[in-house]
């Protein structure tokens, strides 16, 4: 007998009951078998070839999910949920689809000895239940110091990377956590004002540089901007440095409406070139005499002369860099938002978006700022700041299969930290509640299936999409 929707759509195609549960069982069953021998410090890796012929090895479980060509309704259902576990815990998602397939796989046993799919799915929320309550007495609170932080991210980190790696990054990992973890609230707090802040990882720059090995990978407890000087006489290296961040433009700006300007003689166009070059000059000139002020104040022998940084998020023209140049200072433009916002949690100060009112009370402070040059690529280093409130992974690597795999794992290690200070308690074994929840209800669903319908979606979209 054929399905109703046929008779609505001739072009769908349906699947019901037995092969309905078949198909799904098969197709959770399929993707385990693909992603088993990912698991664990001695998974293999998977080359994915894409239709351009670029590769990409892997044993990272979202980046295998997210970049399969997976046609099977059934698995592609499992692979985006375990994916969105993981953009929430950050691990877990191998995992997922494996405790997935063997809960279909042990399903598929009763159901062939006539139990009802609906009993399975029931017994499936009560074992959930039932292994929730237990982790509940499982879990071990326990005082996080450094030495279990460190223990925690080397477990995430070598089933995705060599051992010798893993040991070198789990400490550069629990410092950077530790480093832009918000401070305890005060003793007499009430109220939402006694709930410590949560660990923000946007905080934490991961920086690639295709350079030496994947071994040179470090922490640096300041930022690594991906440009440098734009002008040649300007110092490579400077210490004790003010650090002015702005988001003011030091060029020739475009009118935001069309708009046209005439002259008629050549006097008049030098008039109109002049007055252009006086109001950008204008906001130079307030910057090097903020220089100036800050940095000709005194200082002992043992501290370095004081030094002046510029960082702008908008352009500086040539003639202007040749001004702060001449002037010692060291100007970056066009700086990207999101650094903006790390400088000043790094140096202190305050961005700025006129030069107006500029005064010694806006500025940051960095030890070292340094330009590094690598072939045609330039690096600048800010570092040694008072309180680092953001840092940076500089992850460095031969390839660009290196870096790829160290970036996957570090995103994995990181969030492996945040979730365990912020739980404060730790379940030996590396279980998640989410994981375990995850894992029920995808069974459930599949199990719940009655019936499978391919081009049988309705063709009236709202708001008349096509």
């Amino acid at each position: 007998m054929s399905s109703a929707i046929e008779l609505i759509n001739p072009k769908a195609e349906s699947v019901r009951r037995g092969q309905a549960l078949q198909v799904n069982t098969t197709g959770a069953m399929g993707l385990a078998n693909v992603v088993k021998g990912n698991l664990g410090p001695r998974g293999t890796l998977k080359m994915l070839v894409d239709g351009a012929g670029q590769i990409k090895m892997t044993k990272d479980g979202k980046v295998l999910l997210s970049e399969m060509q997976i046609q099977n309704p059934t698995a592609a259902m499992i692979a985006r949920t375990a994916v969105a576990q993981d953009d929430q815990v950050g691990d877990g998602t191998t995992s997922v689809v494996l405790l997935v397939g063997e809960l279909l796989k042990q399903a598929d046993r009763y159901i062939s000895e006539g139990v009802h799919p609906t009993v399975i799915a029931e017994g499936f929320d009560l074992a959930k239940k039932d292994a929730l309550e237990f982790l509940e007495t499982y879990k071990r609170p326990t005082d996080l110091d450094r030495e279990t932080l460190v223990s925690v991210a080397y477990t995430s980190l070598s089933t995705k990377l060599h051992q010798k790696l893993a040991k070198k990054l789990a400490p550069d990992i629990v410092d950077s956590v530790l480093t832009i973890r918000p401070p305890p609230p005060p003793a007499d707090a009430v109220g939402e004002d006694a709930i410590r802040a949560p660990i923000d990882l946007h905080m934490v720059e991961i920086m690639k540089m295709q350079h030496r090995s994947d071994l040179d990978t470090k922490l640096i407890k300041g930022l690594v901007l991906d440009h440098g000087a734009r002008h040649p006489d300007m110092p490579k290296r400077v210490e004790n440095a003010f650090i002015l961040i702005l988001n003011v433009s030091l060029e020739y700006e475009k009118t935001e409406v069309n708009s046209s300007f005439y002259y008629s003689s050549t006097e008049q166009r030098e008039k109109l070139v002049e007055s252009e070059r006086k109001f950008t000059d204008a906001k130079v000139k307030k910057i090097i005499e903020l220089k100036n002020l800050v940095c000709d104040q005194s200082t002992d022998s043992k501290t370095p002369p004081k030094s002046f940084v510029v960082i702008n998020q908008k352009g500086i023209d040539p003639m202007s860099l040749d001004s702060l140049a001449k002037a010692g200072i060291i100007a970056l433009r066009r700086a990207k938002r999101r650094n903006m916002e790390r400088l000043q949690l790094l140096c202190g100060g305050v961005a700025q978006n006129s030069v107006d009112n500029l005064e010694e009370s806006v500025l940051g402070w960095a030890g070292l700022v340094y330009e590094h040059v690598l072939g045609e690529e330039k690096y600048t280093f800010v570092e040694n700041v008072k309180e680092p409130k953001s840092v940076t992974l500089l992850v460095k690597g031969p390839n660009a299969h290196t870096i790829g795999q160290i970036n996957d794992a570090l995103r994995d290690g990181l969030r492996s930290i945040k979730n365990t200070l912020e739980d404060n308690c730790l379940v030996p074994g590396a279980v998640k509640r989410q994981m375990l929840h995850s894992c029920s209800v995808i069974a459930v669903n599949l199990l719940s299936t009655d019936e499978i319908l391919r081009a049988g979606r309705s063709s009236l979209k709202p708001d008349g999409q096509q």
